[in-house]
């Protein structure tokens, strides 16, 4: 249904040069005061668009995030604390 995706956090020099990003990816965020950009990339060519990237002049550094590696469904296996400690 829908295509993977794969982040990154760019870091550039120039926040206004950073808007050129939007033809490698879908740009999620881009931070004024720090100097970063969120992009979101497909997952299948997102290798290629990175080494791409990183030939701009104005990008300092490139990450890729590990959001999806992250295990974000969680259980329950020790009991909640919260019942014996009430009024």
């Amino acid at each position: 249904m829908f295509a993977e995706r794969t982040g990154y956090i760019i870091w550039v020099t120039d926040v206004k040069a950073a808007r050129n990003l939007e033809k490698y990816g879908t740009v999620h965020y881009i931070s004024r005061r720090m100097h970063y950009v969120v992009m979101y990339v497909n997952a299948d060519r997102a290798e290629e668009v990175a080494k791409n990237i990183r030939r701009l002049s104005y990008v300092r550094k490139i990450e890729r995030s590990y959001r999806n590696e992250i295990k974000t469904e969680y259980t329950k296996d020790i009991p909640d604390k919260t019942s014996y400690y009430g009024m």
